[in-house]
């Protein structure tokens, strides 16, 4: 059971991702404003993760110095907040289901930044290097079948008030519209990738993995806070109701919480059960 808990981590990841990504375009659809909404989740999300980080790893930090604190703003700033609020825009632009298929292809986009910073190799002469250039294809084929191809508009199935179900009917995009939410979709998976490689180094002089995430979302916080309120200053758009932003927020919040600190902690203890064998 042990060995599978990495690719249960990520059916569990991928799972969450949907469910973001519907909820959070039925936001978008109803009114809320983007940067509002990722300002919220990360707050929320520093929220939920700070008792955690306090409980299990406060006692046995590891210092932090201040270079690597400027390093974890700046992996915050890139990987975390632009890369949401970018995405946000992009989701606005585009569907859902767009945003699912380009996300599916972090891992590769992931991979081209660690062989262009020297942390992977690809090895065209053996069956690994094979099926890995035959995943890229496959990936990279399919996100551009969904990016560029457009079939018939689907009505929602759900009808209830919270999804605010008539502000959704019509809502297609254009043919110009579209494709610029496709490359802002790329440019936000892109940072992303940059922040999974990226946070391997600094992991290395702060071990500390839970409370690492844990600043990352409170210095996300503060720098979406930041954007949010030079975009947006109209005090209703900041009100949260019992409805679908309030159901956005909440699965989100909990959504990136689990993603930031289950999978992490996985596949950070597998790396080094296998570094002590």
């Amino acid at each position: 059971m042990g060995e599978n808990k990495p690719y249960l981590a990520v059916i569990f990841v991928q799972a969450i991702y949907g469910g973001m990504f519907l909820i959070s375009k039925a936001a978008f659809n109803g009114g809320m404003n983007s940067y509002i909404f990722v300002f919220y989740r990360q707050a929320a999300a520093t929220l939920f993760l700070a008792p955690f980080a306090l409980l299990f790893e406060w006692k046995n930090r590891a210092p932090i110095s201040f270079v690597t604190l400027c390093k974890t703003f700046l992996l915050s700033l890139f990987g975390i907040t632009l890369s949401l609020d970018i995405n946000g825009i992009a989701l606005v632009y585009t569907c859902a289901t767009l945003a699912a298929a380009i996300t599916n292809c972090l891992p590769v986009i992931t991979f081209f930044l660690a062989l262009l910073l020297r942390m992977e190799v690809l090895k065209m002469r053996t069956a690994s290097g094979i099926a890995k250039l035959t995943g890229i294809v496959a990936c990279m084929a399919g996100a551009a079948t969904l990016a560029f191809y457009k079939g018939p508009h689907f009505k929602p199935f759900c009808h209830h008030q919270i999804f605010g179900s008539h502000e959704l009917v019509g809502h297609v995009s254009s043919g110009k519209t579209w494709i610029k939410g496709c490359f802002l979709m790329f440019l936000s998976t892109t940072f992303w990738g940059l922040w999974l490689v990226l946070q391997t180094g600094i992991l290395r002089s702060y071990p500390s993995k839970l409370l690492f995430t844990t600043l990352q979302c409170f210095l996300s916080s503060i720098q979406s806070f930041a954007i949010a309120i030079a975009f947006e200053r109209d005090p209703h758009q900041w009100k949260l109701g019992w409805n679908i932003r309030l159901l956005a927020v909440v699965y989100c919040h909990y959504g990136w919480g689990a993603i930031s600190w289950s999978p992490l902690q996985c596949l950070m203890g597998e790396k080094q059960r296998r570094e002590n064998e």
